[in-house]
């Protein structure tokens, strides 16, 4: 008799892995059609929001959410969450109801229908070539926030870590305090074990999405960036430590 885990590897490999590749290719050709005709790109997050969903379920992953109510439904924040796992992504797409964008790496542009929705979503990439072009890509993202009202969301620790959490960069810190908005930290909990770094296995499972307090930057120049990011890292370290 197959074991369970071994029956959880077979689901994931013959049932969920080929869902994911059919959903992501649909919803991405949708979000490519839909930009032809809204080129703010509202209607590709909507359409990310589904497609976040339906990762989701075809994992058999269940996302509980923690302190929605903090949040104004009508503001503009810079969201920075812990970046763990793959399907981090699909639960904040699909778990955070609020227009976004994100802040993503230059090699991910060249995923086919991933890419394309990036792009015209209108998704900021971050070039990290060099001190420089990573300061414009922030300087953008703060421009965004404060013109056009839409928040952004960042993942500090630079990519996907394997276990604990890495010292964050201060890419989110200065441009809440550029845009002159509020930071809200947030962890998500659980997703790790769902599906580690290098694996392909997605188990089924719950996680949480945690929101902590917004952090006010109203008065705070960029010399404070230094102390803010260090106060991020600790709340997300603090909404982390509460476990499930």
């Amino acid at each position: 008799m197959i074991g369970g885990e071994a029956m959880s590897f077979l689901r994931s490999l013959l049932f969920s892995t080929p869902l994911i590749a059919l959903a992501t290719m649909i919803m991405g050709t949708l979000s490519l059609l839909a930009s032809l005709v809204d080129r703010t790109g509202r209607t590709q997050h909507k359409l990310a929001r589904i497609w976040g969903r339906m990762l989701l379920d075809v994992s058999f992953i269940r996302v509980r959410t923690e302190g929605l109510e903090k949040l104004d439904r009508n503001a503009a924040y810079v969201f920075v969450a812990n970046h763990a796992s793959y399907m981090d992504i699909p639960a904040l797409l699909a778990y955070l109801p609020f227009q976004f964008r994100f802040f993503a790496k230059q090699a991910l542009y060249r995923i086919p229908f991933l890419g394309g929705h990036l792009n015209r979503a209108g998704h900021i990439p971050v070039d990290r070539s060099s001190p420089r072009a990573s300061l414009k890509s922030m300087s953008e993202g703060a421009r965004i926030v404060a013109q056009r009202r839409i928040s952004v969301l960042l993942f500090p620790e630079g990519g996907r870590c394997p276990e604990g959490l890495r010292e964050f960069k201060e890419g989110a810190a200065y441009i809440a305090i550029k845009a002159g908005v509020p930071v809200v930290p947030m962890a998500l909990v659980g997703m790790r074990r769902l599906l580690p770094m290098g694996s392909i296995h997605l188990r089924s499972g719950e996680a949480v999405l945690r929101i902590g307090d917004p952090i006010p930057t109203a008065g705070m120049g960029l010399h404070d960036r230094t102390a803010l990011n260090q106060r991020l890292y600790q709340e997300v370290a603090q909404l982390l430590a509460g476990g499930l």
